[in-house]
């Protein structure tokens, strides 16, 4: 399953203060699957519900409210700190000139407020991530039980909530949907999958309940210790339709909201098409995960595909290369990608081989490079022309004194690796990932002419970067 770590290998930042680490797939793809929903108050919506919308108090304009949720949307996919949200939203802020936000005039307010945003999206997401791999069937087999754990980091801890911690019972028990972490705001209690010799047949806690009664004067019976709007598992309701959700909240809402409402939905219940993602199963750890995992999160932020058969991509010890993308010789069925451990690029590089896989076997005819002579390509290939790096790398072709220089040239002038560096080249610019684009200025900036000359100056890629958003465009792979 692609992107899917181990229960060892996903961390989240207690504190609330630093980065949230390593994020995963499904915690990605369960924030990315919400609808933009303008409310008024936090509550407008509860429980399950906020599995289906992303939602900020008083946010009730669309434009603002995408604005946060890109925000967010970065700080769970690239492990943003809260320092750099907090920064976003200022800019966010005054560029949507919202007023009357609840903090709005002191900084502690201020950061109260960026703090509840930040860590209730990111810890109600990871979770929902948790729950998706704790219910894969491969390993309920092996860990079949569930046991709470309380965070011991926190400076206030809830009494009740240590009085749980290591409470284990099956996988999935009723007592896990109404108590399944987080149980609040500012809670950081997790679930872990256990093997069968740590349960021992006790059963659940049982500490009564309450009644809280909301701003509407309904009272709601909820477990003591599970905070008002708290009370169920995030992620157990994402596989049940949507259209009584939708029709509720359409029928709820003011005609402006309402409206901005159903554009939302038309856009994100379009068809959907695979990830490239979807078509790479990814080593279970070492350098050649993290990189393709860390690569792939900003691809399928990108773009979709189409066609792409499924292969793996592998760690190699190979020093003769950095990447490569390989397959059959004569029935041009593709093998694999492999990632070398010399790599000094190696998320530029994932991207790049991936390119090459989607020129073989997506655009065009399968197992044909369609940078050779695809008629879709036709502008990419006059950019590609026109541009002061191929200019560079034609004279030192014909001119480099060096035949091994000269040779490289040549190879740097191929349709399929021009293609694979400008793909990798676009996703770094595309997704604004400082990693990547460190990369390419890296290579450009390099002694050796011919390499210098493999990657393009920024004012000199525009001109490929908007063909290569025509060609996606076209294809309907474009987000």
């Amino acid at each position: 399953m692609p992107l899917k770590l181990s229960p060892t290998q996903v961390a989240f930042n207690a504190r609330g203060d630093g980065k949230f680490n390593k994020p995963f797939q499904e915690q990605v793809d369960f924030f990315r699957q919400k609808l933009n929903l303008p409310t008024e108050r936090w509550d407008d919506i509860l429980n399950e519900a906020h599995d289906r919308a992303f939602v900020v108090a008083g946010a009730a304009k669309a434009d603002l409210l995408n604005d946060l949720r890109g925000a967010v949307d970065s700080a769970i996919a690239e492990g943003k700190s809260i320092q750099w949200f907090r920064k976003e939203f200022d800019n966010i802020v005054a560029k949507n000139g919202w007023q009357g936000w609840t903090g709005k005039g002191t900084k502690a307010g201020r950061d109260w407020r960026t703090r509840v945003i930040y860590n209730a999206n990111l810890s109600a997401s990871y979770s929902a991530g948790r729950w998706q791999q704790l219910n894969d069937p491969d390993l309920l087999k092996s860990r079949p039980f569930w046991e709470y754990v309380h965070n011991d980091t926190v400076q206030h801890p809830r009494l009740i909530h240590q009085s749980w911690s290591g409470t284990v019972l099956p996988a999935g028990h009723v007592w896990f949907v109404t108590h399944f972490c987080p149980n609040g705001f500012g809670c950081r209690c997790r679930i872990r999958a256990v093997r069968a010799e740590k349960y021992k047949g006790y059963p659940p806690p049982d500490d009564g309940t309450y009644i809280y009664k909301d701003r509407r004067g309904i009272e709601h019976v909820l477990p003591m210790g599970v905070d008002y709007g708290w009370g169920y598992a995030p992620g157990a309701s994402v596989g049940k339709s949507m259209q009584p959700f939708i029709d509720n909240k359409v029928a709820a809402l003011p005609k402006p909201l309402a409206d901005a409402f159903k554009a939302d939905i038309a856009k994100i219940a379009a068809p959907k098409l695979p990830h490239v993602s979807d078509a790479l199963t990814l080593p279970s750890s070492g350098f050649a995960r993290s990189a393709a995992s860390r690569t792939l999160i900003e691809i399928d932020a990108i773009h979709t595909v189409e066609n792409l058969p499924t292969i793996p991509v592998k760690a190699s010890a190979n020093v003769r290369f950095q990447g490569q993308y390989t397959y059959e010789r004569y029935s041009k069925k593709p093998i694999s990608i492999a990632l070398s451990k010399v790599s000094v690029n190696p998320e530029l590089t994932i991207a790049h081989e991936i390119g090459h896989y989607i020129d073989h076997h997506a655009i065009g005819r399968s197992g044909v490079y369609a940078s050779i002579d695809d008629a879709l390509l036709d502008k990419w290939r006059e950019a590609i022309a026109s541009s002061q790096a191929t200019a560079k790398m034609d004279d030192v072709l014909r001119n480099h004194a060096d035949r091994f220089t000269r040779k490289k040239a040549a190879y740097y002038l191929e349709p399929w690796e021009q293609w694979a560096r400008a793909y990798a080249q676009w996703i770094a610019l595309r997704s604004n990932n400082a990693t990547m684009l460190a990369q390419v200025k890296k290579i450009t900036a390099h002694n050796h002419p011919a390499y210098a000359s493999s990657q393009w100056d920024d004012d000199d890629f525009a001109p490929i970067a908007a063909a290569m958003d025509d060609i996606f465009r076209t294809l309907g792979w474009l987000k």
